[in-house]
Protein backbone atom coordinates (compact mmCIF):
# COMPACT_ATOMS: atom_id res chain seq x y z
CA UNK A 1 0.00 0.00 0.00
CA UNK A 2 1.21 3.38 -0.84
CA UNK A 3 0.61 6.15 1.50
CA UNK A 4 2.07 9.34 2.33
CA UNK A 5 0.50 12.23 5.10
CA UNK A 6 0.50 14.78 2.60
CA UNK A 7 -1.40 14.58 -1.25
CA UNK A 8 0.85 14.66 -4.09
CA UNK A 9 -0.77 13.55 -7.30
CA UNK A 10 2.04 11.34 -8.39
CA UNK A 11 4.11 10.45 -5.73
CA UNK A 12 3.99 7.74 -3.09
CA UNK A 13 6.62 6.05 -0.81
CA UNK A 14 5.91 1.94 -1.13
CA UNK A 15 7.16 -0.33 0.70
CA UNK A 16 10.16 -2.63 -0.99
CA UNK A 17 9.71 -0.33 -3.88
CA UNK A 18 12.91 1.98 -4.60
CA UNK A 19 14.23 1.60 -0.58
CA UNK A 20 10.75 2.76 0.16
CA UNK A 21 11.76 6.38 -0.95
CA UNK A 22 9.39 8.91 -2.55
CA UNK A 23 9.18 8.13 -6.14
CA UNK A 24 6.86 8.72 -9.11
CA UNK A 25 3.98 6.44 -8.77
CA UNK A 26 4.48 3.39 -11.74
CA UNK A 27 8.19 4.33 -11.82
CA UNK A 28 11.13 3.76 -9.89
CA UNK A 29 12.11 7.25 -10.78
CA UNK A 30 12.87 8.51 -7.20
CA UNK A 31 11.99 11.91 -6.25
CA UNK A 32 15.85 12.37 -4.87
CA UNK A 33 17.14 11.42 -8.31
CA UNK A 34 15.38 14.49 -10.15
CA UNK A 35 16.26 16.43 -7.40
CA UNK A 36 19.87 15.49 -7.88
CA UNK A 37 19.96 16.52 -11.35
CA UNK A 38 17.94 20.03 -10.92
CA UNK A 39 21.29 20.53 -8.34
CA UNK A 40 23.71 19.87 -10.73
CA UNK A 41 22.62 22.26 -12.94
CA UNK A 42 20.10 20.37 -15.01
CA UNK A 43 16.83 21.98 -16.46
CA UNK A 44 13.48 20.55 -15.97
CA UNK A 45 13.19 19.81 -19.68
CA UNK A 46 16.86 17.97 -19.27
CA UNK A 47 15.87 15.88 -16.67
CA UNK A 48 12.90 14.77 -18.32
CA UNK A 49 14.62 13.60 -21.19
CA UNK A 50 17.46 12.02 -19.43
CA UNK A 51 14.49 10.37 -17.52
CA UNK A 52 11.98 8.86 -20.05
CA UNK A 53 8.77 8.83 -18.97
CA UNK A 54 8.75 11.79 -16.76
CA UNK A 55 6.65 14.53 -17.42
CA UNK A 56 7.31 17.79 -16.64
CA UNK A 57 3.96 18.04 -13.95
CA UNK A 58 5.81 15.29 -12.27
CA UNK A 59 9.14 16.97 -12.04
CA UNK A 60 7.47 19.81 -10.59
CA UNK A 61 5.57 17.82 -7.99
CA UNK A 62 9.03 16.37 -7.49
CA UNK A 63 10.13 19.93 -6.76
CA UNK A 64 7.17 20.11 -4.39
CA UNK A 65 7.73 17.89 -2.54
CA UNK A 66 11.62 18.73 -1.75
CA UNK A 67 10.28 21.93 -0.37
CA UNK A 68 7.92 19.85 1.77
CA UNK A 69 10.64 17.50 3.01
CA UNK A 70 14.05 19.04 2.58
CA UNK A 71 15.79 17.21 5.08
CA UNK A 72 15.16 13.78 3.63
CA UNK A 73 15.69 14.58 0.26
CA UNK A 74 18.94 16.62 1.08
CA UNK A 75 20.07 13.45 2.55
CA UNK A 76 19.25 11.30 0.11
CA UNK A 77 20.95 13.24 -2.68
CA UNK A 78 24.09 13.39 -0.29
CA UNK A 79 24.03 10.25 -0.19
CA UNK A 80 23.48 9.20 -4.04
CA UNK A 81 26.53 11.97 -4.69
CA UNK A 82 28.76 10.23 -1.95
CA UNK A 83 28.22 7.29 -3.75
CA UNK A 84 28.83 7.61 -6.59
CA UNK A 85 31.85 9.42 -6.48
CA UNK A 86 33.50 6.33 -4.13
Amino acid sequence: MAELAETYHYIVKTTGVCGGNARIEGTRICVHDVIGLLHNNETIDSVTRQLPGLTRAQAHECLAYYEDHLAEIDYLVARQMAEGSS
